[in-house]
Parts: structure tokens; C-alpha cells; sequence
């Protein structure tokens, strides 16, 4: 896969400032922005922070790793790792010394894994909004369960993250407000649910966290 197709800083600013205000407009400062750079080369982390996102997106172990050698240690300090990808727990320990938010958590095996390998740690469990098991995520009824398996177990639960559903306006909305509802009961702060094509839906909908990539850097190659 190429990761070297560059966008320029005024690009990004401009494209920044456009998402930025389509946010305003339905939440004021409510939401953050995680910017995915997957897929594209350690200039995209560079870029982000350079434009203000501290919080960015990977989605693959060595990917992350690989870019993360290319920075030095203040571009390292100017952003924070959310791993938005779905994590075998054999990986963890490759990115355990980079991640700073881990927003997959969905099973067990990861929760014990994670507070082995770096114990306090940030996460959110994810959920499975849809009926595709490919794009991970524990099912609404077993969330209970792992939040307080994760609490239990030293780690930080902050939130819940879910991939929308395909379908119409009406059935995302619905998904997206049964999650919310779950974070409220938990107490939970953070709910990571919109990307570039349906943030509105999820933003209406009470998300507090949107992971945009498209509408930021454009499509990504194809891996």
C-alpha cells in the first residue's frame, strides 16, 4: 500500500475548518474530532497536529508502528493514539507504548491483555451495532458485562465506540440512540459513533466523539 500520497497543510486547514463548522452547527464544542490518518504515511500524524486535531485514528498494529519510528519525540508528544481498529490481543504489546486510547475492547481476552500490558490504560468497549460480526464489537446485551469485567481489571472505561449501521436515517438514529442510552446508564462520558458520512445522524443522536478520515484526507489506497 502507498502511504506517501500527501496532502498539503493549506488542504487539510480548509477541509478542517468545513468539518469544523458542520460540527458547530449541531453541537458547538461539544464533540471531538478523531482524525483517521490509517492508510496514509507518518506526514498525515505530522499534519493533524500541525492543524490542530490532538486526537488521531489508527486502525493497524504494524501500520502504527512503523509511522510512530518515523516521529521524533515532540511530534510524538502532539498527539494522542486513539487504535480504532479491530486488536488481536497477540498485537497488543507491539503499540502497548504508543496507544493512548484504546477504542476496540470487546471481549475478554482483550480486556485481560491490555491490563497486563499496560495496566490503567483509556478504553471504550465497543459495540456491534449491525448484524456483521466482521466489524467487531460485543453485542449490546454483553456490554454490561465487559464494562465492569474492564473496571474490575484496572482499566479506565470512558466510553462506548460502534460502527453505524447501513440502512435508513430512522434505523441509524435508533442504533445510535440505544448506544447513547447504554453510556448514560454506565455513567460513561465519552460515545464514539459517527464518521465522515453520518455525523450529523450521530451527532443529533448524542455522540461526543466523531472519527473522520475521508472528509479530512480524502480516500485512502487501497491496502
Amino acid at each position: 500500500m502507498n502511504l506517501d500520497k500527501k496532502l498539503s497543510r493549506e488542504q487539510l486547514l480548509d477541509r478542517a475548518g468545513m468539518l469544523r463548522e458542520r460540527i458547530s452547527a449541531l453541537s458547538g464544542d461539544r464533540v471531538e474530532i478523531v482524525a483517521v490518518t490509517k492508510g496514509f504515511g507518518s506526514w498525515a500524524l505530522r499534519l493533524a497536529a500541525e492543524c490542530g486535531f490532538r486526537n488521531v485514528g489508527e486502525n493497524y498494529a504494524q501500520e502504527l508502528k512503523a509511522k510512530w519510528s518515523d516521529l521524533n519525540e515532540d511530534q510524538r508528544e502532539a498527539v494522542d493514539v486513539h487504535f480504532i481498529g479491530g486488536m488481536q490481543t497477540n498485537k497488543v504489546r507491539q503499540v502497548a507504548e504508543i496507544v493512548d486510547v484504546w477504542q476496540t475492547v470487546d471481549r475478554a481476552s482483550l480486556v485481560r491483555e491490555l491490563s497486563k500490558r499496560c495496566p490503567g490504560s483509556s478504553v471504550m468497549v465497543q459495540v456491534n451495532l449491525t448484524e456483521n460480526e466482521a466489524q467487531g464489537g460485543c453485542p449490546m446485551t454483553e456490554a454490561d458485562q465487559l464494562i465492569s469485567l474492564a473496571t474490575s481489571a484496572g482499566l479506565e472505561v470512558t466510553g462506548l465506540m460502534a460502527i453505524g449501521p447501513q440502512g435508513d436515517v430512522a434505523s441509524i438514529r435508533s442504533a445510535y440512540r440505544e448506544l447513547v442510552s447504554l453510556a448514560d446508564d454506565q455513567g460513561l462520558r465519552h460515545r464514539s459513533i459517527g464518521m465522515s458520512n453520518d455525523l450529523e445522524i450521530a451527532i443529533e443522536s448524542g455522540s461526543t466523539m466523531v472519527r473522520i478520515g475521508t472528509a479530512l484526507f480524502g480516500d485512502r489506497p487501497t491496502r
